[in-house]
């Protein structure tokens, strides 16, 4: 009898218990979510997070706050999420430059993307851009190719930081061309944009988001885009490709994670209010006009791609020699 009693008061806990943790997942969010972007305002990660979660807001009803953390090639700020409380309410939007090429690029990286942060979901993906001032000489990449061949390392491109995707990507087109350009990085796009357009630097490679409002603003002048297709929002620009270096692809991606921890009902809930976001006309048609493509899926399909990309983007850093103590 004594221990069918025990037995009673065990199952009642337990029932209790699930359904306490029924409540809360039912509850969720109960105060204002923070969202970690990993670089500076106004560059391409920081748009795409705002337009995203000003969606979010109006059809959930959920509070996000913007937190804007750069520093050491985003790494500060997915450092911050993947050592916050795993609640759900500390979430960063990552990218590939600090998920998938830093775990290669930094022999010291403070956080493990794979085994310290839990994949939410994919939000976009984008070509890069090789722009220059409005004013420059240099009306096509068959241009500037030729200016570096004459004068190898004369050339300058600025990027958002080392090891970036803009970085190694434009690594990989000097190697795939045969010329010696020299990298100006920068903590951010502002800067770099405002010295290219100033003509301290003759190139900027980032992603479309960032730089497309200076490319139809008549500031810069788009020379090529590093995806296998044309951009759709900059359909008369060529790509890389096209422009004699047949193969030629590197993209960059955006997505949600936090804490490695994260409750599954809080991952599955978020996975849902994305998905459901980025299936808006609107929002599609906002990201599109931002240079970004449109990409859904499930939580598994984004830690997938992590760990893929990891490897992939691993043998270009190693290939580059590229490393950041």
């Amino acid at each position: 009898m004594q221990i069918n009693r025990m037995t009673r008061r065990a199952s009642i806990a337990l029932a209790l218990a699930l359904a306490s943790g029924a409540v809360l997942a039912q509850a969720y969010p109960s105060r204002p979510i923070r969202l970690i972007v990993p670089f500076p305002p106004g560059g391409g990660t920081d748009t795409i997070a705002r337009e995203l979660v000003n969606k979010i807001a109006t059809e959930q009803g959920w509070t996000v706050v913007i937190d804007n953390r750069p520093g050491s090639g985003g790494n500060l700020g997915v450092d911050a999420a993947a050592k916050a409380a795993p609640d759900g309410y500390t979430l960063v939007m990552g990218q590939t430059s600090n998920l998938a090429i830093n775990p290669t690029l930094y022999p010291k990286l403070p956080y493990n993307p794979v085994k310290d942060l839990a994949a939410i979901g994919l939000v976009a993906s984008s070509p890069l851009a090789i722009v220059v001032a409005a004013d420059s000489p240099y009306k096509t990449l068959a241009d500037v190719v030729a200016a570096a061949k004459a004068k190898p390392g004369v050339l300058n491109f600025a990027t958002s930081g080392n090891g970036t995707v803009a970085h190694l990507a434009t690594e990989m087109l000097q190697r795939t061309a045969g010329v010696k350009l020299t990298h100006v990085p920068y903590k951010g796009a502002s800067q770099g944009v405002t010295d290219v357009i100033g003509g301290q630097v003759q190139l900027y490679v980032s992603s479309v988001p960032t730089l497309i409002s200076f490319v139809k603003g008549g500031k810069m002048r788009a020379l090529a885009v590093t995806s296998a297709k044309r951009a759709e929002d900059l359909p008369g620009v060529p790509t890389v490709a096209e422009s004699g270096y047949k193969g030629f692809e590197a993209v960059t991606w955006f997505g949600l994670v936090g804490p490695a921890a994260m409750p599954r009902d809080v991952v599955v809930k978020w996975n849902a209010a994305l998905n459901n976001a980025l299936a808006a006309p609107d929002l599609r048609k906002k990201l599109a006009a931002q240079g970004a493509n449109v990409e859904t899926g499930t939580p598994e399909k984004f830690s997938a791609l992590i760990r893929d990309d990891i490897g992939r983007w691993g043998k270009v850093v190693k290939a580059s020699g590229a490393t950041i103590d």
